[in-house]
């Protein structure tokens, strides 16, 4: 009995979520390449993968709603909320102009474009996007700034635009704070709300390994591994930007902050893995939102700055938007000069803006930028099998950009708890030993 009472407990040895996505990962590579050009395997992957999203989808704006309720009516301050929404958009367009400088430099010294014959690609239908591209030039600048007030939130809730929601959001967390303990009710019951949608989010999550297979399987299998050997220089440079602004811009942003972006990347990682694998910025929203509260930053800064960052701030498809435009412009043998890429960074800082909401909003920027500069549309036709490749890069610094913008606000506005965020990350730091 003394013996039993001194053997210890067997360790279980478990495997991270973030192990699991690359498993499902390289599994998904694996079935792509045996299925290739197999529709019935390719339309099974397609339908697993949309599953998956469809389930990220559903708790997304419960989230929204109710952790940015919660938030701005902790906030309770009119003028507090007003500066922190300056700052955020600041910010933003800050750090999107240099994505899309960036974008250019590095297709100006490399000039990917030059070593390619853009007749010898294979051409892709983009006529989804054609027809996208048309629909959102044709709103304007003024219908973007006005569809931005919901004139019925629950036909907003179901069409999932997330702007005229936190506009709502907004001004009924402002509202219950003005009617003060009488709004505590609803302040409860939006908190019970984000906790048991939290608890759902684990759950979904354990689905994560699965999807990320199926969706890069149907990717793989549809446009085969050899297509990307023509295009390979461009992919890899695209990437190479990427990893510059996370670690060079970011990392330096993060510094004046007196931050440290690699105690991001260490408590993100898992995100990161996830949203490079499903290429899809929403697929993390929920569990960015809560850990950068866990990791010091208020509530009501994460719920607000977070979502907002999801229209406003895609550094990532603007460093790729630039990058591409110039690419297929040196394909083409245009030259621009310097006044003509000062316009294309004017024109994608407002394109990127007024098109963000609409599917496959990159490439419909794109393709509302490139026929500015003489490029021709058809160019597109060519980059486009790529597009899912590349955007599984540019979705990570997305999600990287707006975790760090979070941290950056609350640091400005004294909401950054730095023993909370000390705390939390001595956890991954033990977690990661224990790995």
């Amino acid at each position: 009995m003394a013996e039993k009472a001194q053997m210890k407990p067997r360790r279980v040895w478990r495997i991270s979520l973030g192990w699991q996505i690359l498993v499902g990962l390289f599994l998904g590579v694996i079935l792509g390449v045996v299925f290739y050009e197999n529709q019935m395997a390719i339309t099974a992957m397609q339908n697993i993968g949309t599953m998956f999203i469809s389930l990220i989808q559903m708790i997304v704006l419960p989230i929204v709603v109710s952790c940015l309720t919660v938030g701005i009516a902790n906030m309770g301050d009119m003028h507090q909320l007003g500066r922190v929404g300056g700052k955020t958009l600041i910010y933003f367009e800050l750090m999107t102009t240099v994505a899309i400088i960036l974008g250019l430099l590095v297709g100006n010294i490399f000039q990917p474009g030059h070593y390619i014959d853009i007749h010898q690609l294979h051409s892709q239908n983009i006529s989804q996007y054609m027809a996208t591209a048309k629909t959102a030039s044709h709103t304007g600048i003024w219908s973007t700034i006005m569809e931005i007030i919901p004139t019925n939130i629950f036909k907003a809730l179901s069409a999932g635009d997330m702007i005229p929601v936190i506009f709502f959001s907004v001004f009924f967390g402002l509202g219950i704070a003005a009617v003060g303990k009488r709004g505590e009710i609803l302040t409860d019951f939006l908190r019970a709300v984000s906790e048991v949608m939290f608890k759902v989010t684990s759950w979904v999550m354990h689905t994560a390994p699965i999807g990320v297979c199926a969706l890069i399987g149907a990717t793989v299998a549809q446009m085969g591994l050899q297509s990307l050997a023509p295009l390979g220089y461009f992919i890899l440079l695209a990437y190479a930007s990427m990893a510059f602004f996370i670690i060079v811009v970011m990392g330096l942003v993060a510094r004046i902050y007196h931050l440290n972006i690699w105690d991001l990347f260490k408590v993100i990682k898992d995100e990161m893995i996830l949203a490079f694998s499903t290429a899809s910025s929403e697929a993390v929203l929920p569990r960015i939102i809560d850990k950068m509260d866990k990791f010091g930053v208020s509530k009501g800064i994460v719920s607000f700055v977070i979502p907002t960052g999801y229209t406003f701030n895609l550094d990532g498809s603007a460093i790729y938007q630039s990058l591409a435009a110039l690419f297929l412009a040196q394909a083409y043998n245009i030259h621009l000069s310097i006044s003509q890429q000062i316009t294309l960074v004017v024109i994608l800082m407002i394109t990127s803006k007024g098109m963000a909401g609409v599917p496959g909003a990159s490439f419909v920027v794109l393709l509302a930028t490139v026929s500015s500069i003489g490029v021709p549309v058809q160019g597109l036709t060519f980059i486009a099998g790529i597009d899912r490749l590349v955007d599984m890069g540019r979705t990570v610094v997305n999600v990287v950009g707006n975790s760090l913008a979070a941290m950056i606000i609350g640091k400005s506005e004294k909401e950054f708890d730095m023993e909370k965020n000390q705390q939390y990350l001595a956890t991954f730091t033990k977690k990661a030993k224990a790995e």
